[in-house]
């Protein structure tokens, strides 16, 4: 029962820490997709002041990085859930350990 709980813990742990990497990745992919919406914003204002832009080139932009950003948050969805859930487990593996160390005790004093 303990070493299933001990496998159990490391397997939550490794489920955790590959969110946490999912959660860095993306945090990198959003501010790059930031940047392109800064790019994007500014050829706009560039156009509305009446320098000559692509217009085009400008829509395509904004939707390669609305399309983009759209998957950067989905993608944070499922990873800050599955945190969630690898948490929610390691709790409940916390009050196993628990239970079973005052189960321990309860038989040690028996003894």
């Amino acid at each position: 029962f303990v070493q299933r709980t001990e496998w159990s813990l490391q397997l939550m742990t490794q489920r955790a820490l590959e969110a946490e990497s999912n959660v860095e990745k993306l945090k990198q992919e959003i501010f790059i997709l930031q940047g392109e919406l800064e790019s994007s914003k500014m050829e706009n204002e560039n156009l509305k002041a009446g320098q000559t832009t692509d217009l085009g080139a400008v829509k395509h932009n904004i939707d390669f990085a609305l399309q983009n950003l759209h998957k950067v948050i989905t993608s944070a969805n499922w990873s800050i859930r599955q945190l969630a859930s690898g948490a929610e487990s390691l709790h409940f593996v916390a009050e196993v350990l628990k239970s079973t160390g005052k189960i321990s005790e309860v038989e040690a004093e028996k003894e």
